[in-house]
């Protein structure tokens, strides 16, 4: 009922083979599902009537054995409606799905618990991965869970504070590579590749990205078995949009909605490689060889599913934008102002994202639009501390502070 294929040449390989990538054309590979059996499976089961998480949908992943799954409590995240913030940007039904609700807080959570379940199928003892701070968190939580040595490779001096301090407290191995995280990841393809008891968990893994569809699924189930018209995803490495859009293929296949959302891809115009190709329509990327920008979770030059994100955009007719640091700062204060929700940087970008594209008249301001933001605003402090302004400062008397309240009303 399951096998790995790849996305390039075709060539199928078994779900318990321990394989990254086509040995073939070496390009990715990607879960598929005999939809025939999968339809009678969950005609048998009460998926439905489940809890909202990742787990409701046990039947939609590739675990063979429910008793070795590895959980947080992921999945089940909010999908708040934004009136308020939609009014100021001209749009009429905007829904922010806040994935910063997650254990660990951010989407990775998703991909972690479906990728260690696997590697404890697989009885694997060591998981290793390439991080700009969220998938190095949430492997190290979901890691501490399971009993399992945990190694990650963070770039020199670039990961929010919030982020290291997670992956240390839950007991992983960092390590600092001098370099960015295309280098970083590099090295632990080779790792994983030269020993084969350290089972590599970036989204190349292949299982992840079957944790990280089920966004896709909760969003249908939270509209009441309808799909929108709009997701907006942050784009770094790239892997969650493809996923976002499985998630979507696979309920319209099975028949859970009658119809599919556009896709939209949002870069930092420091990091931007996928909206460029989108953009002058190429059907590859050009590397960017020094990314930067203030959304560190996105801060990546060289995609490793750039193929998958284009083979995403492009089915759902969807598109790709670029933003700027300064439009994502103003984005994520306007969340936190206008909604009372509080993102990082990275997750931003959808919002700003979206702001851009209204402006441009590319999208209709009646559509029902999905803004996914993919993690917490604790996860980045630091950088909301030196834009924002400062606490004011008065003495300790009540008429002090009945000045300050004067002055601002």
């Amino acid at each position: 009922m399951i096998y790995l294929q790849c996305i390039t040449c075709g060539e199928k390989y078994g779900v318990d083979e321990i394989i990254y990538s086509c040995k073939r054309c070496g390009d990715l590979l990607e879960v598929k599902y005999y939809y025939e059996a999968l339809k009678a499976r969950l005609k048998k089961s009460d998926w439905q009537r489940l809890p909202l998480s990742v787990w409701r949908y046990k039947d939609f992943m590739p675990i063979h054995d429910p008793s070795k799954i590895v959980s947080l409590g992921e999945g089940g995240t909010g999908l708040h409606p934004c009136k308020r913030l939609g009014n100021f940007l001209g749009v009429k039904q905007l829904y922010v799905k806040n994935e910063g609700e997650n254990p660990t807080g951010s989407f990775k959570d998703r991909g972690m618990t479906v990728g260690v379940t696997k590697a404890t199928e697989l009885g694997m003892n060591t998981v290793i991965c390439a991080s700009t701070g969220n998938t190095a968190a949430s492997l190290a939580a979901y890691a501490a869970k399971a009993g399992l040595q945990c190694i990650v490779l963070i770039p020199f001096g670039k990961i929010a504070s919030g982020k290291l301090a997670q992956a240390t407290v839950y007991g992983a191995r960092v390590v600092q590579v001098r370099g960015n995280f295309d280098q970083a990841l590099k090295i632990v393809l080779k790792l994983s590749e030269k020993n084969r008891r350290v089972y590599l968990l970036n989204s190349v893994n292949p299982y992840r990205i079957e944790g990280q569809k089920s966004l896709a699924y909760e969003i249908c189930d939270q509209l009441n078995n309808k799909a929108p018209d709009e997701v907006i995803v942050p784009v770094g490495n790239a892997g969650n949009i493809s996923a976002v859009w499985k998630g979507f293929s696979e309920f319209y296949e099975l028949g859970f909605i009658s119809r599919l959302p556009r896709m939209i891809g949002i870069q930092s115009e420091g990091a931007a490689p996928i909206a460029q190709a989108i953009k002058t329509g190429r059907n590859e990327i050009m590397p960017v060889d020094r990314p930067e920008t203030i959304a560190t979770a996105i801060r990546i030059g060289s995609p490793i599913s750039w193929r998958k994100a284009l083979r995403a955009i492009r089915e759902s007719k969807g598109t790709a934008e670029r933003v700027t640091d300064r439009e994502i700062l103003e984005a994520q204060k306007m969340l936190a102002k206008y909604e009372g929700l509080f993102v990082e940087p990275a997750s931003a970008s959808s919002i700003a994202g979206l702001k851009k594209l209204v402006e441009l008249g590319e999208i209709d301001k009646n559509e029902v639009i999905i803004c996914v933001a993919t993690g917490h605003g604790l996860k980045d402090p630091d950088v909301i501390m030196q834009t924002c302004e400062r606490p004011f400062e008065v003495d300790a008397e009540v008429k002090s502070v009945e000045r300050l309240l004067g002055s601002s009303s």
